[in-house]
C-alpha cells in the first residue's frame, strides 16, 4: 500500500506538470515541484533533529519509570482490556505497558511524550513479530489508534484561537472531543473487524463504555466552567498533569534505591538511535507530501468538491475549511498553517475558522504517524493499518464538519 501510495504522489504531480506546461503554458509549475522537493527534505531532517531531544528525554525517564515498577503498576488498570484486543501480545509482557502508557499521554493531551512512549512500544511489539516486514494485528491497531488519537483537552487549539483574538475560544472544545472519539472508535471497530480481533467480550465493552461515559463526563466538566476560565484551566490541567508525571516518575526511582540519573542516560542513548532511524522515512513520505501540495492537484480537488456540494444544493459554508481537512492526514504543520490562514482570512470566530478548528482537532496526522512508527521498526507492509486509519480520519472530519453546523453560535 506505501509503495502505490508514495509513488502516485510523485506520478501525479509529473503529470500535472505536464498538463501545466502544455495546456496552461505555466513552466514554473517545475520549479515549484523542485523546490518542494529540496524544502521538504530539509524539513524531514530538521523534524527528525528537533524529535531527538524529545524522544532522549521521554525515553530517559520511560526508563526510570519502567525499572522501578511505576509502569507495570499504572497499566494494570488497562492490561485486562489490551489482553483482549490484543491477544497475541503475551500478558505481562513490557510491550503492554508501554502501549498503556502512549494512549494514556495521549489522551491527556501530552503529545511531547507520547511520541517516544509510542516509539518504545512499536520497537517492543516488534520483538514479538515473527514477521519482521509486515505488521502484526497487535501493531496495525495500534498505529490505527494513534493516529485517530483522541484527546481530552485540545490545549494548543484553544491557545490559537486565543492568540487571534476569539470572543470564546472554548467554544470548539465540545465538538472537537465528540469528534476525536468518533473517529478513535471507528479506527478502532475497523481494525477489529478487518482482523477479526475479540472484541465482543464483556470486559471490552465494559471499557468502551466507560470510556463513552468519561468523555461525556469531560465535557459536560468543561462546559460547566465559566467561559473566561476555560483555557487556563485546560493549560494548568495539560502541563500540571505533564510535570507530575516527569516529578513521580524521578521520586518512584529515588524511592526504589535506583540511579536515576544513569538509567535516564541508557534511556536517553535508545533515543537518539531510534531518532537517526526515522530519518529516511520521513525524507521518504514527506517529499511525496510536499511534492503533490505544490503541483496544485490539492487546490484542483477542493475546487471540484465545493462545485460537487453546491450543485447538490446542499450549504457550502464548510468549504472554505476543507483545506485543513484534505491536508490534515498528509502534514500536521501543513495543516495548522491553513486553519491559521482561515482564521487570518476569514476571522478567527467565523464559520470556516471554527469548522477549520474542529477539524485539526478531530484526528492526527495519518501519514506522519505512519511513517515514524512503523519507518522505526522498519515495516514496509502496513496491512489494513492505512485504509482503517483514513477511514478513521474521514469519519472525524466529517463529524467535525457536522457537529460545527451543530454547535457553532
Amino acid at each position: 500500500m506505501l509503495n502505490i501510495l508514495w509513488g502516485m504522489f510523485f506520478l501525479c504531480a509529473f503529470l500535472m506538470g505536464i498538463s501545466q506546461t502544455l495546456f496552461n503554458h505555466n513552466p514554473s509549475i517545475w520549479n515549484n515541484l523542485v523546490a518542494a522537493v529540496f524544502s521538504s527534505s530539509q524539513t524531514a531532517f530538521e523534524i527528525a533533529l528537533n524529535l531527538t531531544g524529545i524522544l532522549c528525554f521521554w525515553l530517559g525517564l520511560l526508563k526510570i519509570a519502567e525499572k522501578s515498577g511505576i509502569i507495570r503498576s499504572f497499566s494494570r488498570l488497562l492490561q485486562p482490556l489490551f489482553s483482549k484486543i490484543m491477544p497475541e501480545v503475551p500478558a505481562g509482557s513490557p510491550a503492554l505497558d508501554s502501549v498503556i502508557m502512549n494512549i494514556s499521554a495521549n489522551v491527556l493531551g501530552l503529545d511531547n511524550a507520547a511520541t517516544p512512549m509510542g516509539l518504545k512500544a512499536m520497537e517492543q511489539l516488534q520483538e514479538l513479530n515473527p514477521n519482521k516486514d509486515k505488521a502484526s494485528p497487535a501493531q496495525i491497531l495500534f498505529m490505527v489508534i494513534n493516529a485517530s488519537s483522541v484527546t481530552l483537552i485540545p490545549i494548543t487549539i484553544l491557545m490559537y484561537r486565543s492568540q487571534f483574538g476569539s470572543l470564546n475560544p472554548t467554544a470548539v472544545f465540545v465538538p472537537i472531543l465528540l469528534a476525536t472519539s468518533i473517529s478513535t472508535l471507528v479506527g478502532f471497530f475497523s481494525v477489529a473487524i478487518a482482523l477479526r480481533l475479540p472484541i465482543w467480550h464483556k470486559i471490552v465493552w465494559a471499557y468502551l463504555i466507560s470510556f463513552m461515559l468519561l468523555i461525556g463526563g469531560g465535557a459536560w466538566y468543561f462546559c460547566s466552567l465559566p467561559t473566561e476560565s476555560r483555557l487556563s484551566f485546560s493549560s494548568f490541567v495539560g502541563n500540571g498533569l505533564l510535570f507530575s508525571i516527569i516529578s513521580i516518575f524521578i521520586l518512584s526511582g529515588f524511592i526504589r534505591k535506583i540511579n536515576v540519573y544513569e538509567t535516564f542516560i541508557a534511556g536517553a542513548k535508545e533515543g537518539f538511535d531510534i531518532a537517526i532511524r526515522i530519518i529516511p522515512y520521513l525524507v521518504a513520505m514527506l517529499v511525496g507530501i510536499a511534492v503533490f501540495r505544490a503541483s496544485g492537484i490539492m487546490d484542483a480537488l477542493i475546487d471540484l468538491m465545493a462545485k460537487g456540494i453546491a450543485f447538490l444544493g446542499w450549504n457550502t459554508d464548510f468549504v472554505a475549511a476543507l483545506p485543513t481537512a484534505f491536508i490534515k492526514p498528509l502534514s500536521g504543520s501543513g495543516a495548522r498553517a491553513m486553519m491559521l490562514e482561515t482564521y487570518t482570512h476569514y476571522g478567527v470566530d467565523s464559520f470556516p475558522a471554527f469548522v477549520s478548528s474542529v477539524i485539526q482537532g478531530s484526528t492526527e496526522t495519518t501519514f506522519y504517524v505512519l511513517a515514524v512508527y512503523f519507518g522505526a521498526v522498519k515495516i514496509s507492509r502496513v496491512g489494513v493499518a492505512l485504509p482503517c486509519a483514513l477511514l478513521a480520519d474521514i469519519f472525524g472530519i466529517v463529524s467535525a464538519i457536522l457537529l460545527s453546523y451543530l454547535f457553532y453560535q
